[in-house]
């Protein structure tokens, strides 16, 4: 939507404001050679110039295989996995896709939920040369279609589930795209369980039953799967790991892109970040120093997997770190309260990642109380901004110090955390993680440039190489000193710790003045009466923008507009305080459970227009008066 057209005037602007941006201090740019800001509070046990070694996630990968042969690799619902079968299946699925022409150069799509079918897919085509394109499962399928004329796709791999397959089938022949391979839902589960889901779906409609579905099914429980075509353009996953011969050893260089992943970035446009294999490496390399020190855990490390694979955060943080460190990954294909409770009691992982609603969600639970949470050692928020009681009441409810994270589809996931072992400052998202460097740009505008104040860019072997086929964006977003311009606002404190505001295009401009909505959220959620809230700028005749926050009472609390507004005074700046409150019963998330503002500012824009449009009237129009004869006017 908005064509090309938008789309340049958009870099248009970022380049006239980057233009506009008044001039740092000269010393702002970061110097490997000089002392960094933020090493002093390191953690005792780490130094930022750590090593990062230069590897592909092949090298990645198969290091791992060998180490960890004999350890559980994937736990599926209860079905396992070691290293050795994980390495010996993404070979085979290597040589089925060479089987099928795919080599350096192609693009294969992940169209898939968290299962063994899309770890072995992603090692398999990164052997076999492919570059991956991570897609959504619950894209609508015009998006689907855009993506894979955008990325190239040549092979697509999806699942039997009826909620997913009839879209990508719908679409094959778009550009490239000219086989599927489909995997059975039924070969990841055990035996009892295959056979269990398979009978239901003869029963088509019926809900799935038993509390291992749960996370299968759809909104109303049910998940019937697709009747897939037999031909040439349709393969089976089993019959791909089935494949004969050994695989061609591929030359593959940690500049080759490993991953196409789509994101909005700092202009809006969706657009796939090029993320090479040297990019991926890097940044698994660095969140397993930042996590562990660099040292091997005493035991093996399990990571419960809810977060969908196919976002970066949850592709780094979860998959990549795990195989890194030969972690066990006990995966769920999405998030369900009740379930994830459930997996912690019973198969105890020793890390979580997750987003802020997660955590909240575990936290409010009225029976949490009735399952063991206390294997959890490490638990990492990222995806959004981590309010200060939900940090708490995580804390108040596990005994452990949630750690925030900070990264972008651009940077491979992770840029900036909190330490593990060290001080985590309440609404920092930490230090930069070793080998990251951290500038800030002064906002256009500006009176005074600060030196630690300012747009967050971010410089390290961790950030992507640029925008698939947008030459022209990928310019609009790194300068000529190689740092990524993140659309973040923040500024840095004397101890190192980063800070953000809000991001440069949800900056609203009341009368002149700016508003960053993070900062007004947060004085929000100070109110007790307050579950969630949500801040973006309407437009507004006399202001040019106003502030208008959407608000989630906690249940048998009140709250008014008016009482709001007094207890606002004391924390915000009166250009601050929203001048429209709406409350509701909940707010609009994107898949992993991030705030969508966008559904919000749609939601806005839609009312808007439907407001400037001239209301029905019943009213009887008068006839007009007949003419009069007399001088004609002059």
């Amino acid at each position: 939507m908005g064509g090309p057209i938008i789309s340049l005037f958009r870099i248009y602007v970022i380049k006239t404001l980057r233009k506009a941006s008044l001039p740092m201090p000269l010393d702002n740019t970061p110097s490997s050679n000089q002392p960094q800001p933020w090493e002093k509070s390191y953690p005792a046990d780490l130094r930022w110039d750590s090593e990062i070694p230069e590897i592909t996630m092949v090298d990645l990968f198969e290091e791992s295989v060998k180490k960890f042969k004999d350890s559980t690799c994937l736990n599926f619902m209860g079905k396992k996995y070691s290293y050795k079968e994980v390495g010996e299946m993404a070979d085979r699925f290597a040589k089925g896709l060479q089987d099928q022409g795919v080599g350096k150069g192609s693009k294969v799509g992940l169209c898939l939920p968290n299962t063994p079918f899309y770890v072995v897919a992603y090692y398999g085509a990164l052997k076999a040369g492919a570059t991956v394109v991570n897609f959504n499962p619950l894209y609508a399928e015009k998006e689907m279609e855009n993506q894979i004329k955008d990325s190239d796709a040549d092979v697509m791999v999806t699942v039997n589930l009826k909620q997913v397959y009839p879209k990508i089938d719908r679409v094959l022949g778009q550009a490239n795209l000219k086989k599927i391979i489909v995997c059975d839902m039924a070969d990841a589960l055990s035996g009892k369980e295959a056979a269990g889901f398979r009978a239901i779906n003869r029963l088509a409609g019926l809900p799935l039953v038993g509390k291992k579905f749960r996370s299968i099914g759809d909104k109303k429980g049910v998940q019937p799967v697709s009747k897939i075509k037999k031909d040439k353009n349709h393969l089976s996953f089993e019959k791909m790991l089935k494949s004969k011969g050994k695989l061609k050893p591929v030359e593959v260089h940690p500049d080759d892109i490993a991953v196409l992943q789509y994101t909005g970035g700092t202009t809006g446009v969706p657009k796939a970040a090029m993320l090479s294999h040297g990019n991926l490496s890097a940044n698994t390399q660095q969140a397993t120093l930042w996590f562990t020190g660099g040292k091997e855990r005493e035991k093996q490390d399990k990571v419960l997997a809810v977060l969908p694979f196919f976002h970066v955060f949850s592709m780094t943080a979860q998959m990549n770190l795990s195989i890194f460190t030969g972690a066990e990954i006990v995966m769920l294909p999405k998030f369900d309260l009740k379930q994830t409770l459930e997996t912690i009691n019973k198969e105890k992982p020793t890390i979580f990642a997750g987003v802020p609603t997660i955590y909240k969600a575990i936290t409010d639970y009225k029976d949490v109380g009735k399952y063991d949470l206390s294997s959890l050692d490490v638990c990492i928020s990222g995806g959004a901004p981590l309010p200060e009681e939900i940090m708490q009441g995580f804390k108040k409810l596990t005994g452990i110090e949630l750690v925030e994270g900070y990264g972008l589809s651009e940077s491979s996931a992770a840029a900036i955390a909190n330490p593990l072992n060290g001080e985590k400052k309440i609404n920092s998202i930490g230090l930069p993680l070793p080998k990251t460097e951290v500038k800030f740009v002064a906002l256009p505008d500006e009176t005074t440039p600060v030196k630690y104040q300012g747009e967050i860019c971010l410089r390290g072997p961790q950030i992507m190489k640029g925008y698939w086929k947008r030459p022209d964006e990928t310019e609009a977003v790194m300068d000529k000193d190689g740092f990524l311009h993140t659309g973040d606002v923040g500024y840095m404190d004397k101890d190192g710790y980063i800070f953000i505001n809000g991001r440069t295009k949800d900056m609203i401009i009341a009368s002149g003045l700016k508003v960053f909505p993070r900062k007004v959220e947060e004085a929000i959620l100070k109110n007790d009466a307050v579950s969630d809230v949500s801040v973006i700028g309407v437009s507004d005749p006399y202001r040019g923008e106003t502030v208008k926050a959407f608000i989630v009472l906690k249940e048998g609390k009140t709250l008014t507009a008016e009482e709001l507004d007094k207890f606002l005074k004391d924390h915000l700046s009166s250009y601050e305080v929203p001048k429209l409150v709406e409350f509701r019963d909940s707010l609009p998330l994107t898949m992993i459970g991030k705030p969508d503002k966008k559904a919000l500012r749609e939601e806005e824009k839609a009312k808007q227009a439907a407001a400037a449009k001239p209301a029905a009237t019943n009213a009887v129009v008068a006839p007009k008066p007949k003419k009069k004869d007399g001088p004609k006017p002059s």
